[in-house]
């Protein structure tokens, strides 16, 4: 099982933050501190599988990010890297070669997208061309919405007058 994911960059930010397991805030800032931390220092030559807390963090960097995942110990490390990439690999086909600004200006894109592939921290869709057909769909729906709320706003703002 995926306890959470942690996406960091070079500098320690956090970028995004998925939690299945329930931690309080107070723990929440105390794990992101130590695995940037740990994760931050090792070298590229070394693996991506760190042993923390009884839990087994797989991490893997993208160009200036950092995908950390943390899982239990008898859990499969190469499923875990395999889940990242194709992660990564639905963000660069949404984004068009993602990178870390559009994860911090469309969040809500990169939790929409997350949340399409994990649920309950298990693998919920592990083909792309599902995920990115979902994901077309709540953008239409999203598109919708705006301009019913803009026929709704200029429908007031003509009463008003």
């Amino acid at each position: 099982m995926i306890h959470f994911v942690i996406l960091i960059n070079r500098q320690g930010k956090v970028r995004l933050t998925k939690w299945y397991s329930p931690y309080s805030q107070k723990e929440r800032t105390k794990v992101i501190r130590e695995l940037s931390g740990l994760i931050l220092a090792r070298g590229p030559k070394l693996c991506s599988f760190v042993d923390w807390r009884g839990f087994r963090v797989v991490y893997r960097r993208y160009a200036s990010l950092y995908f950390c995942i943390c899982i239990d110990q008898d859990d499969n490390e190469l499923e875990i890297l395999e889940i990242t990439h194709h992660y990564v690999e639905i963000l660069d086909r949404y984004f068009g070669s993602v990178c870390e600004l559009d994860l911090i200006f469309n969040f809500h894109k990169a939790y929409y997208i997350l949340d399409e592939i994990l649920i309950a921290g298990e693998l919920q869709e592990s083909s792309k061309r599902t995920v990115a057909r979902l994901i077309s769909a709540q953008d239409s729906l999203v598109e919708a919405a705006k301009e019913q709320e803009n026929s709704i706003t200029n429908i007031i703002a003509h009463a008003t007058k």
